[in-house]
């Protein structure tokens, strides 16, 4: 077997760091974007066929209701179903909340999946930025 090479070892170091970072950003910011665009009609097509059934179209049905904060007080909101509509007009199936947690699970694993992509282009940068730093901080003792 071939011994890793410093080099090798601190660049993975460096994607892994670099993912990491960027996760911090991406993750957070693709479920936002997920759960503001859950109850649109693109994610009614789009997830419509693993809900419905073949002779079915999906929609998506938003209603007022009303919400409860941490301190007890009703306050006005919008709930969204995906509903399965045969041909007749008449409701065949209902998905209340799982749609949206798919549909935010998805935009997940599309910033992670972005996440790793950035990092590899980042990583090179990254890793010459960090040999600077420590180079430098070399130096400063070296002359102290």
């Amino acid at each position: 077997m071939k011994k890793l090479s410093a080099g090798t070892v601190s660049g993975c170091l460096v994607w892994v760091l670099v993912f990491f970072l960027l996760n911090l950003c991406m993750m957070p910011v693709a479920m936002a974007i997920g759960g503001i665009t859950s109850g649109t009609d693109f994610v009614a097509k789009l997830l419509g066929p693993a809900y419905c059934s073949k002779n079915t179209t999906p929609e998506m049905y938003s209603y007022a209701t009303t919400s409860t904060d941490e301190n007890g007080f009703s306050h006005p909101a919008t709930a969204y179903e995906l509903h399965c509509v045969d041909s007749n007009g008449e409701v065949v199936n209902t998905s209340v909340v799982s749609f949206a947690f798919l549909w935010i699970g998805i935009l997940s694993a599309v910033g992670l999946l972005l996440s790793g992509i950035f990092a590899f282009v980042l990583a090179a940068p990254a890793g010459v930025l960090i040999g600077r730093i420590l180079n430098k901080n070399k130096k400063d003792t070296i002359s102290s």
